[in-house]
């Protein structure tokens, strides 16, 4: 690892030659992850992959421009430079490998893919003594400029109607991948863990076994709850998005909802405890209940209704199982 960075040449010791080379190579990485990007989203934003093609095509006109230039200057020869080769050099966080990509991160990227390419440009354009070349460097460091308020406004620069239909898709896709998943978690936490861990409180009394056992349930239903979900639906057929980010959502907010009412009885005074507990239990389910009205279009009587009385007939079931 250390040997391949010592190996790196530093920006200032490249030649003229070698700095174009390394603009060459670096407009046909962009190109082909413009491409990528456009063809993942395609299905579900058209107007956005559109846009991607689009500064594709650019990044392959720049290519061309930056080609001929060499070829008039240094011949048809172009060494063989990159990003990796270059100390100091910005590089491409790999994240476009990553399958499921939301459009915002995309979006993200773009931008700082521009960003970086149009500082390139601009300091490439001072170690180049010749004026064409110079000259073309300076409009490339501009328009990558553009590109970068381009895909920084992406969403922006869509018609009205295509526009507000993706950005609905977006909700829509994150309600799926993360709300919903989380949601059934954090109640199946939040109220599933209510009995056991009240009635181990009010059972013994003690503070300490209370709060093991509410550990022991709440980490054992979010690893349940998690690859439950994982292996319920590979998202392929139902566009619920990636199996894993889904048993993530669910697995970690199930443990967090028992968790919530757990944590109280840290500390030694029962009734001390138990009454945080309970305000907690109180906090967790109008939160539900809050969720389900904000992103699953529930109403919120409808939703306090369904959560509360639910979540008091756990409750109860504990305290009357525990107490007798």
């Amino acid at each position: 690892m250390f040997s391949g960075r010592m190996n790196r040449r530093r920006f200032s010791d490249l030649t003229e030659q070698e700095i174009l080379a390394l603009a060459i190579s670096s407009e046909e990485d962009d190109a082909r992850i413009y491409r990528l990007y456009a063809q993942r989203l395609r299905p579900d934003f058209p107007e956005s992959a559109a846009m991607f093609d689009e500064m594709a095509a650019e990044e392959d006109d720049h290519h061309r421009a930056l080609i001929t230039m060499h070829q008039k200057r240094f011949g048809d020869v172009i060494p063989l430079i990159r990003r990796e080769h270059v100390s100091g050099f910005y590089a491409r966080r790999p994240v476009w490998l990553v399958e499921n990509l939301s459009l915002e991160t995309m979006r993200g990227e773009a931008a700082k893919m521009e960003h970086d390419a149009a500082a390139f440009y601009t300091k490439a354009a001072q170690y180049s003594s010749d004026a064409q070349t110079r000259q073309l460097l300076n409009e490339l460091a501009a328009a990558e400029a553009g590109h970068e308020n381009r895909a920084e406004g992406l969403h922006e620069n869509l018609t009205g109607e295509a526009g507000e239909e993706e950005n609905r898709a977006a909700h829509r896709q994150f309600v799926l991948t993360w709300v919903q998943p989380g949601l059934a978690g954090l109640m199946d936490g939040s109220v599933s863990t209510l009995a056991p861990i009240f009635a181990v409180a009010f059972a013994t009394g003690d503070t300490w076994t209370t709060f093991l056992v509410g550990l022991a349930a709440s980490v054992g239903a979010g690893i349940s709850m998690g690859f439950t979900e994982a292996a319920s639906d590979d998202g392929e057929l139902s566009g619920r998005g990636s199996p894993v980010k889904r048993g993530f959502a669910s697995g970690i907010m199930t443990t967090v909802g028992g968790l919530g009412h757990a944590l109280p009885y840290l500390i030694t005074d029962f009734w001390t405890a138990t009454t945080i507990a309970i305000l907690v239990v109180f906090i967790e389910l109008w939160a539900i209940a809050w969720i389900q009205n904000r992103f699953m279009d529930t109403p919120f009587l409808r939703a306090t209704f369904q959560v509360v009385l639910g979540g008091a007939l756990v409750f109860a079931a504990g305290v009357l199982i525990g107490g007798g």
